[in-house]
Formats: structure tokens, sequence, C-alpha cells
């Protein structure tokens, strides 16, 4: 991880003013990233206290890792924030003093064109925030849901009113070759509803990525 691919936290100081983390306390990040909240609460936790780390993402943990493996209260853990009481119970705690969440798809995430999540590069349709898991790709839905359920999804989790006219544009090209790439859908949805379509000032396909994604 390069000093460019850093996370650069928001709202710093307001996270430490309402969790109010003490010398000796135990916290939990249960999305650490690159560590930018979860250091900065480290660092209040001192000289005794714990800060545990969870992160889905395998890849970023990886870098956090190499970065911060040495700090003293710190200790990091492959797992999905719902998966904290499994962790909690690994190290022996009933309770802890104080949990982030810090939720969303990291810069880590969107630059990397391999991953899938951001259309400004051409990669694969993956979007899974652990790629080392059996779970379902966005290529999965965009291919293999029925045009009604994918209509439902980008409406429900993107908001998008065309749902219904780009599902429909999906199910029409897939039926000649899967789609398999983030340039592939971005296009194709942009060629469905056109650019500037009722006034949007953003990409056509942000709202479908976004209900992707999620």
């Amino acid at each position: 991880m390069t000093n460019e691919e850093l996370h650069r936290p928001v709202l710093v100081s307001e996270v430490l003013e309402h969790l109010a983390p003490r010398p000796g306390d135990a916290f939990v990040d249960a999305t650490f990233g690159a560590g930018g909240h979860g250091l900065a609460i480290l660092g209040s936790l001192r000289p005794d206290g714990l800060l545990v780390g969870l992160d889905r993402d395998a890849e970023i943990l990886e870098a956090a890792r190499a970065r911060w493996a040495e700090e003293p209260g710190l200790r990091l853990f492959h797992a999905a924030f719902s998966e904290l009481g499994t962790v909690l119970d690994e190290l022996g705690r009933a309770t802890v003093d104080g949990i982030l969440f810090d939720l969303g798809v990291s810069s880590f995430q969107l630059r990397r064109p391999e991953r899938g999540f951001s259309f400004s590069q051409e990669g694969p349709l993956d979007m899974r925030m652990d790629r080392e898991g059996q779970g379902r790709t966005a290529a999965d839905l965009v291919n293999r849901l029925p045009a009604s359920e994918l209509a439902a999804l980008f409406f429900r989790l993107g908001e998008e009113r065309h749902s219904r006219r780009i599902a429909a544009a999906i199910e029409r090209a897939r039926t000649a070759k899967p789609i398999e790439t983030t340039t592939e859908l971005a296009g194709l949805v942009r060629s469905a509803i056109g650019r500037g379509h009722g006034g949007d000032r953003i990409d056509p396909a942000t709202r479908v990525f976004q209900a992707l994604r999620i």
C-alpha cells in the first residue's frame, strides 16, 4: 500500500469525541480498512489498551498488516463485522468499551480495476468484498437474475427510475454473450437510457453500480 493509496479518514475528531476512548479501554474497529480511524482510537487507548480490527477484505487487511502489524495493542482479524462475536470469543472478551463501523466501499477498492467496483476503469464485474470467499459476483447477478429481479434490485438499492428499461436491455444483451466487464455494463446502461436523460448530472451507470455494490 503506497502513501497515495492510504485512506484519508474523515470526521476523526468527531469519532474520538463521541466514542471517548480512554487509556486501558478495549475498542473494536469493525471495518478496519487502512486503519485511519482505528489507529486514531488506538492512540487514545495507550499504553495498555486494546484495539481489535476486523475487515472482510483480505487484500486490504494484508496491506494493513504489512504496515501496522507491529503496533502495540492492535489485533487484526480477517472477518466480517457480523463475525465480531466469534472474534471476541477467541480473544476471551465478553465486552468492549466501544465499537466503530465505517461502512461502504473504500478508495483502496475503487482504484483497483480488478476488483470491479467502479466503471471508471475496465475490469471484471466482481464487486465482492472478500474475493477469497465463494459469494456471488456482480457478473453472476447481471447474467443470471431474471429481468424482473434485476429491475427490482436497481430500483430498490439504486433508486434507478429507469430500472425496467435497463433490465430489459441487459436481458437482450446477455442472450448473445455474457456481460463480463465494468465498462461493458456501463456502456449498456448508457445506451439504454442515454447520457443526461431526465436532467441527471451523474453518469447513467452510477445508480446501477451502486445497487450491485450493495
